[in-house]
């Protein structure tokens, strides 16, 4: 199975290749991609000169184009595209359908993924975007469960890339607009979700208050540890209840239902986490490169050590199993 790893900067993506990452996945320093913050990501020279380095230690690159172009200013969009070509990138990773055609009428050669942010979740909608676009690969949201997948599996020959690890988005990716109701900024459309200059920390009494965009989104005492405000992990008052409403502020980990991908038909593996250290990035392409060449030897998959890299230091495997449904 093909290892999907995320690199936020050149650093990252050379150290992901000599980790043993099968495909690299990053984007252009604008908004034309879903991690668009500050310090991260690839100007153009940079884009070339790393898909050349992954080329020549065997490894592959995507490049993610994912968000939706503003209406009038399509050519941005459209040049991400042209430029992701000329650096010899493997495929590009799109979510608007105008983009899509324009990938499929005016660069043809050039290898089409489905992005995760058009949270295409069944077999119907995946065959329609491989007839219209030539989609050759889906990144599919992350809230179906396995037997789910094996379904779409059976009724599509579209490739499917699922995340195993890094943050969990609790949406259906594309459609949320919590953030921009904070913060004036969309995931969808800038690329920011709950962007760093809209957070700040304050400290009065021995509380210490996460906020994003004017919102408390945590309250911690003294000597605790305050997670990063995002909305749909923050805590919430709800009638009687209060707490992580949503979903608490912990990371996917899905390392051990390698096998139930792999037997549901999952072509690739996808990491999360382009925002994340070149140290990061390594540990677990190591972690999840032992996992499935174990797999493809018939071997036990070995159990890692990533819970002190995730967020919270916990773990869960989210809607795989629907325990929070």
């Amino acid at each position: 199975m093909e290892i999907v790893c995320p690199a936020g900067t050149p650093a990252a993506l050379r150290a992901a290749v000599k980790a043993g990452a099968h495909t690299v996945y990053c984007g252009f320093n604008d908004e034309t991609n879903a991690r668009n913050f500050p310090g991260l990501n690839f100007d153009r020279a940079e884009m070339r000169e790393g898909v050349a380095f992954a080329h020549s230690h065997g490894s592959k690159v995507l490049v993610a184009i994912n968000t939706f172009p503003r209406a009038g200013d399509e050519a941005i969009w459209q040049s991400a595209v042209s430029d992701a070509e000329s650096s010899r990138a493997d495929a590009v990773i799109l979510a608007d359908p105008g983009l899509l055609d324009y990938a499929a009428r005016v660069h043809p050669g050039l290898r089409r993924h489905l992005s995760v942010q058009a949270a295409a979740a069944n077999a119907d909608v995946i065959n329609f975007y491989a007839r219209c676009f030539g989609v050759k690969r889906v990144v599919l949201p992350r809230v179906l469960s396995v037997p789910e997948i094996a379904a779409i599996n059976a009724e599509t020959e579209v490739e499917t890339e699922v995340f195993v690890f890094g943050g969990l988005c609790v949406m259906a990716e594309g459609r949320c607009s919590l953030s921009s109701y904070a913060t004036g900024r969309s995931p969808n459309m800038n690329g920011v979700c709950s962007p760093a200059s809209h957070v700040v920390y304050r400290e009065d009494d021995g509380v210490l208050d996460a906020r994003l965009g004017g919102y408390t989104i945590h309250r911690v005492g003294a000597g605790e540890s305050a997670p990063y405000p995002t909305l749909c992990k923050g805590c919430f008052n709800a009638g009687d209840k209060a707490g992580h409403l949503f979903e608490d502020p912990v990371s996917l980990n899905a390392e051990q239902l390698i096998p139930q991908l792999k037997s549901a038909g999952v072509t690739a593996l996808k990491i999360e986490g382009r925002q994340r250290s070149r140290s990061y990035v390594a540990q677990v392409v190591r972690n999840f490169r032992k996992a499935v060449d174990a797999l493809a030897a018939d071997q036990p998959i070995p159990k890692g050590m990533l819970t002190y890299l995730s967020e919270g230091q916990a773990t869960t495997t989210g809607a795989y199993k629907k325990t929070w449904r």
